[in-house]
């Protein structure tokens, strides 16, 4: 067998094991009590969306750090790897940028928001019911319940950090609408965000028993000119006691949050930084 003959099986073998759910059997996907698949488990992106959603190079971090601080290189998880930024809205993702070791809302501890709290670099729960389905994440102990019971959704009663989901199953996938959100989170350490008129549906869609595809279509006219999409594989973690610990960071953020109030102030005021 020829060498190139060999590379063509290879690649042929390659594209078979990535095959998407379509190629699978129906057997193939756990089933809950309700015939629905059964999303109950604990689950984890691998990637680097946490640190930028596009395409990126490796770059510096914290100097003190070293290479543990620094930004790894990485594919991005955006479809077309264009964000439609309006240009006013461009120039104020890259002023967070420039201010992340200060300004990121998760350096402060804050809640994630939707979609981050999916691809943060830590495992989530997810616990499925028929009326209510839960994510459990560990980072700053969020959460967020799914109404999958309401015909007719209502709005948010106040805006946060998580926003309000409704869900609904389309054929063998999980479509979550989360809306009321406080426009106060960002997508990745790169800086980008949205505003509190934010629009997500999410879809999780079985790609076999441990293997979930996770899109998330984002609209928010204040910032973007257009919705745009992100896509990534969900993996389930297969130890055989996988657990979601908490990640209380609270306390490892005070000085940060609040240096500039001891008597001997550790760092500046945030109006004079």
């Amino acid at each position: 067998m020829t060498r190139r003959l060999c590379a063509l099986v290879g690649a042929a073998a390659l594209i078979l094991t990535l095959a998407p759910s379509g190629a699978l059997a129906q057997g193939d996907i756990p089933r809950a009590f309700d015939g629905n698949p059964d999303l109950n488990g604990v689950w984890q992106v691998i990637g680097t969306a946490h640190w930028d959603l596009q395409d990126h190079p490796a770059g510096p971090g914290l100097p003190d750090m070293g290479a543990i601080g620094a930004i790894p290189p990485g594919q991005g998880v955006v479809v077309g790897n264009t964000i439609p930024y309006r240009p006013e809205a461009l120039e104020q993702k890259q002023g967070n940028f420039e201010n992340r070791f200060t300004d990121d809302p998760e350096i402060k501890c804050f809640m994630p928001g939707v979609p981050r709290a999916t691809y943060l670099p830590y495992p989530f729960r997810i616990i499925q019911g028929d009326k209510k389905i839960m994510f459990i994440y560990g980072f700053s102990d969020a959460n967020r319940t799914v109404h999958m019971d309401k015909e007719n959704p209502e709005p948010a009663p106040i805006d946060s950090y998580m926003g309000r989901s409704h869900g609904s199953w389309d054929g063998e996938s999980l479509v979550v609408d989360v809306a009321g959100f406080n426009g106060e989170s960002w997508f990745d350490r790169a800086g980008n965000f949205a505003s509190n008129t934010l629009h997500v549906v999410e879809r999780y869609t079985p790609i076999n028993a441990n293997a979930l595809m996770y899109e998330a279509t984002i609209e928010d006219p204040a910032v973007f000119t257009e919705p745009w999409t992100i896509r990534m594989p969900l993996y389930r973690r297969l130890e055989a006691n996988a657990q979601v610990l908490e990640f209380k960071c609270v306390e490892y953020s005070e000085d940060l949050l609040y240096g500039h109030l001891r008597r001997e102030p550790t760092r500046p005021a945030p109006e004079d930084r």
